[in-house]
């Protein structure tokens, strides 16, 4: 597979999670430099970045706050700066809800960071991608858009305004040779769902008992759908939502 990636600048939001760790990790080694974006993980950040310069390729930190809706065009002008022109954008990053908000309190919230501070990082982005007359936008949301579960409406909003932009994005950003389109994981065996304390092995185990290929999703999994749409070896997908769920969304 043709990645058309070598010479070419990723920006990974939220690198320093599971997946956005092993999307980075992907997208090196197809030759991109990438920035690895840090909210409160910046040691994690680092260590990603570490990881992909020992393995021979070239990476940087970068510090994002998708609240604050500036953040996103200071951290592509650092970009800009040490790599050059971001040309592929996956948007990663999520403020996950608080307990300790009341349900409208966490939906502005959530709304605020994961949905216009990611849409405010994408519009940072368009404008050199637009220049280049080639640029990928990887938008990673959740099964819960489509298959919702009881609990906090925040997530499930905010990543589904998410996949409404997408597909904004994909019809008018196209003529400029920009192809955007969404990600969307199942459960993911990350260290957050087994620690988490209404997930945990259990909840891993009983998900992957109802998942067709017998396991749940792996970052690895994400990453590789990332990667093809990402990449030049995606020419002609556009506006899509592609799942990565086992097909898990098939017997429910």
């Amino acid at each position: 597979m043709e990645t058309d990636l070598k010479g070419r600048v990723a920006f990974v939001s939220g690198g320093s999670g599971a997946i956005g760790r092993a999307v980075a990790i992907g997208l090196a080694a197809e030759g991109a430099a990438v920035a690895v974006s840090w909210h409160s993980g910046q040691e994690r950040a680092q260590e990603v970045v570490d990881t992909i310069s020992q393995a021979g390729g070239h990476a940087i930190a970068v510090r994002l706050d998708q609240s604050d809706h500036s953040s996103g065009h200071t951290a592509l002008d650092q970009v800009r700066q040490e790599l050059g022109p971001v040309s592929v954008l996956v948007a990663n990053a999520v403020q996950w809800p608080s307990r300790e908000l009341g349900e409208i309190e966490g939906l502005t919230a959530s709304l605020t960071t994961n949905t216009i501070g990611t849409a405010a990082l994408i519009d940072a982005a368009l404008p050199e991608m637009r220049a280049a007359g080639w640029g990928r936008i990887v938008i990673v949301s959740t099964d819960i858009v489509e298959q919702p579960m009881a609990g906090p409406l925040s997530y499930a909003v905010a990543k589904g305004g998410l996949e409404t932009a997408a597909r904004v994005l994909a019809v008018r950003e196209a003529r400029h040779g920009i192809l955007t389109n969404v990600v969307r994981p199942g459960f993911t065996l990350t260290e957050r769902a087994l620690t988490t304390p209404f997930l945990g092995q259990k909840a891993v185990d009983s998900e992957s008992a109802k998942t067709p290929t017998g396991r749940i999703c792996t970052p690895e999994d994400v990453a590789s759908a990332v990667l093809y749409l990402g990449s030049g070896a995606n020419g002609h997908v556009n506006g899509q939502v592609l799942s990565v769920a086992g097909g898990r969304e098939l017997v429910r």
